[in-house]
């Protein structure tokens, strides 16, 4: 049996706060803004969150942090739910910062009131300018001791659309000399006069991060508010406005973001990706959005057990993108069922099979509770192209002239001879079969090393196989100079035509698949009744550990 691992730094808190009494039970959230789909580093802060209130007394609420209507869609909305509910996790609540908007402005009122906020008049640059720097303090405002019966009607015109966006802000009133520049009197309204995929045009006026954060989760009773690390510095205006407020006192705790190697994870990058038309869309299987790796054919538990093994840390790194791989094919190896397809198709002919055709039993998986299925066996099959060597390399067992080689589930046959076009390119292969060697009844006393796969000629459908590989050359495309998409892998997407074997017209998108020796496959939602489409979502080992010595 395997130890049971550690606890990381979030689980000691809580079972501290549930041992001391603290809590009887834990509330935590996982707040998105919908202005984009959703990520790998999303995945990791959803398994981390859901997987808390999984494993001790509590809860987890879905709030949208839909503060800035110019960004946010319903669309986006959609989607993160899919996907959230795609990698095998319930929300109790679902909730939005615009479902506090009253809230917030009666605690805006309030802090108008405690001589803790004024409406400022100056620009987002002349404020930049008054900041000051980390060794140096900021200078106030020319605004900011204006009395709390004018910052009042301000605030409230503010509110009821008398100014233009950007005229006016309400700011926070704390200290210009704040060792933390985040605390130099932040801002916590703007003015935009934009649509609200919610709230339509009753607001004007709309909070900041910083303000809807720490309110929204003081709301809820939020517990554990687990943030990335970037929000460090930000916690400090959270338990201050918290504190102002006297409301109550949810607590902020930070852990590492893990970005993945060969990929960038920024929505900003992500968006110039889908809007350059570098990629084709959000969920193309490229990306790693979650509807693009599922796309793809990732699975739901490939992904949770490698946020499982990732683990939580306060320290950020990258990851390799082989070890989720290697998740996803632990889960596939064990859940994929077997088929076979030729991509680099070579005819291989079997000179003294005299039957028209016959049907032959293959294992339909990883194992016999899959079951066998049906596949047609004729004279003419496709086998693949690298199956062949004319001159064979040294501990070579495929085939090569006088070799012999079984196809799977079917019969042994020797390379007898080989036929190449003017320009030396091989066409066809002739062989001998012998009828003893059937699997499962073989008498022919015959001994080889090699099996391959094929398809009969006669039968095979063709379909569109895209094979998808790493959209960056570089481990750390952020990190490189100049800009990141001068680094996509112009080799990222490769279109082929296949022959299949017939089971695979009745391939449903929900399932995945092994094509033997090939790697694992899945279908994919352009597939039509005329021409099926099929995604490669990994290969059988990793190509790229080569790639990596070299």
């Amino acid at each position: 049996m395997s130890e049971e691992r550690s606890l990381n730094f979030l689980e000691e808190i809580i079972e501290k706060d549930l041992a001391d009494g603290k809590y009887k039970s834990i509330v935590t959230r996982f707040p998105p803004e919908p202005n984009g789909y959703l990520h790998m580093g999303h995945a990791t802060s959803i398994c981390l969150n859901f997987g808390l209130t999984k494993k001790y007394p509590g809860y987890t609420n879905l709030r949208f942090d839909d503060t800035n209507p110019v960004t946010e869609d319903i669309e986006y909305v959609e989607n993160i739910k899919n996907d959230i509910k795609w990698l095998g996790f319930e929300w109790k609540n679902e909730h939005y910062a615009s479902d506090y908007f009253e809230t917030l402005y009666d605690y805006a009122i309030a802090l108008i009131k405690k001589g803790l906020a004024y409406v400022d008049d100056l620009s987002s640059e002349e404020i930049a300018q008054l900041k000051g720097t980390p060794t140096e303090p900021g200078k106030d405002s020319p605004f900011r001791n204006r009395s709390v019966e004018e910052n009042l009607d301000l605030f409230e015109r503010m509110k009821q659309g008398e100014f233009a966006d950007g005229a006016r802000t309400l700011r926070a009133k704390i200290d210009m000399a704040h060792p933390n520049m985040l605390m130099r009197d932040p801002l916590l309204y703007r003015i935009k006069h934009a649509h609200h995929h919610r709230t339509g045009d009753t607001w004007c006026i709309y909070p900041m991060y910083d303000f809807a954060h720490g309110q929204s989760d003081s709301i809820e009773h939020i517990t554990h508010s687990i943030c990335t690390l970037e929000f460090v510095p930000h916690r400090e205006l959270y338990d201050w406005l918290i504190e102002k407020l006297e409301i109550y006192p949810s607590h902020q705790y930070e852990f590492a973001r893990r970005n993945l190697s060969y990929t960038v994870m920024s929505k900003r990058k992500l968006l110039q990706l889908v809007t350059d038309k570098y990629v084709n869309g959000w969920d193309d299987p490229r990306m790693p959005t979650i509807s693009g790796m599922r796309r793809r054919g990732f699975t739901a538990a490939s992904i949770r057990n490698f946020c499982e093994t990732i683990g939580v840390a306060k320290r950020e790194n990258i990851v390799d993108f082989s070890l989720l791989e290697f998740h996803l094919r632990e889960d596939l190896n064990k859940t994929a069922l077997r088929a076979m397809a030729v991509l680099d198709p070579v005819k291989l002919v079997i000179t003294n099979y005299t039957g028209g055709s016959e049907d032959l039993q293959s294992e339909n998986g990883p194992d016999e509770a899959y079951g066998h299925r049906t596949i047609p066996f004729s004279k003419e099959l496709w086998i693949e192209r690298e199956d062949f060597m004319e001159v064979p390399a040294k501990k070579w067992f495929r085939l090569a002239p006088g070799a012999m080689v079984r196809l799977k589930s079917a019969y042994i046959v020797r390379c007898d001879h080989f036929i190449k076009d003017e320009n030396g390119i091989l066409i066809e292969i002739q062989c001998t079969y012998f009828p003893e060697s059937k699997s499962g009844q073989d008498t022919s006393g015959l001994h080889v090393k090699g099996t391959i796969h094929w398809v009969s000629a006669a039968h095979a459908a063709i379909a569109e196989v895209r094979l998808y590989d790493r959209l960056f050359k570089v481990e750390d495309p952020s990190g490189e100079e100049g800009d990141f998409k001068d680094y996509i892998n112009p080799n990222s997407l490769q279109v082929i035509n296949a022959f299949i074997e017939p089971s695979l017209l009745l391939a449903s998108p929900e399932k995945r698949y092994q094509f033997l020796r090939k790697g694992y496959f899945c279908l994919d939602p352009d597939s039509t009744e005329k021409k099926l489409v099929f995604n490669r979502t990994v290969t059988l080992k990793d190509a790229w550990a080569k790639e990596v010595k070299k």
